[in-house]
């Protein structure tokens, strides 16, 4: 009988098996992976919150986004870009201050070995009955001043050393750059505006159906023109004049012929038409148990950009700390560096 297990690899034929193990192996070629439901955000939800949005808006490139979710994004980009724009401020006056410092010591220098080396010439009669090696006082016998020439190489030699704590070198200061003024995206990383946000409005199922009960339902809202169920396989836009939520495939056969909307009658151009986005969740996520107040009156008072958003949420802001928050009482917004806000009941 043959040893055929010392012959499992002579095969002639290069299976599926070795092209998938080589390929996860060599990083080359195409990888895909099948991916579960739970890895793909619902059409209707927030893309900072990812729960279900009240007020939704979306933005010219088709992410959804709660209202008070985005606009609490957008306060706190504008207060993180005023911080490291005063830190690159601060830095750059230190580094002027130091280059002015560095010039009055270098023009100091000058002057203390100029002094020096006035004060070090003596002037003597000579007399010319002394030989020239007696008297010392002759050209090739002149005492060479500080500023004759380099001094001290010596010192330059030394090494430091990280045992001696007066021979540790001292770590350098970062360079900061130039932070930029723009707010950006948090999916898509474009310039974004608040006037950039066109308000979205989803035609429920049900309209008898209250929006606790809607958000129980696997099917919530359907097109607003042909009355198809909308779901995560399906395609969706948004038409910017009316903000009505419609299939990809009724706007290809129906709205595309007159470029009208069918809602409220305005004329229609390819820009009006936002395709709405299907994300995939980032894999780690996790819940938010504690909350602390972020805004106060003081902040509010100084920041009329902060007033307003504050006055359009009509509630206090507080700070999560991580990117989802289940607690009935907040609507959640971004984790770590994004605000949730506190719903009054």
């Amino acid at each position: 009988m043959t040893r055929h297990g010392k012959n499992c690899t002579a095969g002639a034929v290069y299976t599926y098996h070795e092209k998938k193990k080589d390929t996860a192996a060599s990083g080359y070629g195409t990888q895909n992976i099948r991916l579960s439901r739970d890895a793909v955000k619902d059409f209707d939800c927030c893309c900072l919150s990812l729960q279900p949005c009240h007020d939704p808006v979306v933005t010219p490139d088709g992410y959804l986004y709660e209202r008070e979710a985005i606009l609490e994004y957008i306060l706190h980009q504008k207060k993180e870009i005023a911080r490291q724009m005063k830190a690159y401020e601060k830095q750059r006056g230190a580094r002027r201050e130091e280059q002015k410092e560095l010039q009055r010591a270098a023009a100091q220098d000058q002057v203390r070995g100029f002094l020096e080396k006035e004060a070090s010439i003596v002037s003597r009669p000579l007399n010319p009955f002394t030989p020239k090696a007696a008297t010392g006082n002759g050209p090739d016998d002149a005492q060479p001043g500080p500023s004759a020439g380099p001094a001290g190489k010596d010192k330059d030699k030394a090494l430091p050393s990280f045992w001696i704590p007066s021979l540790t070198p001292e770590a350098k200061a970062t360079k900061l750059e130039k932070p930029s003024r723009t707010v950006t995206c948090p999916m898509s990383g474009k310039p974004l505006r608040m006037s950039d946000l066109t308000p979205v409005r989803f035609t429920p199922l049900d309209g008898s159906v209250d929006r606790v009960g809607l958000i129980t339902r696997s099917e919530r809202y359907v097109c607003a023109v042909t009355r198809d169920s909308l779901s995560n396989a399906t395609p969706c836009a948004v038409l910017r004049p009316s903000g009505a939520v419609v299939t990809l495939e009724c706007v290809e056969k129906l709205i595309r012929k007159d470029m009208v909307d069918p809602v409220n009658g305005e004329k229609l151009t390819d820009r009006d038409i936002i395709v709405l986005q299907r994300t995939l969740l980032e894999p780690s996520l996790g819940l938010q148990e504690s909350h602390t107040p972020l805004l106060g009156s003081q902040s509010l008072e100084a920041d009329p950009v902060a007033a307003d958003i504050q006055g359009a949420l009509d509630g206090p802001v507080w700070a999560c700390q991580s990117r989802v928050c289940l607690n009935p009482c907040r609507t959640p917004a971004e984790g770590s560096l994004y605000p949730c806000h506190r719903r009054a009941h």
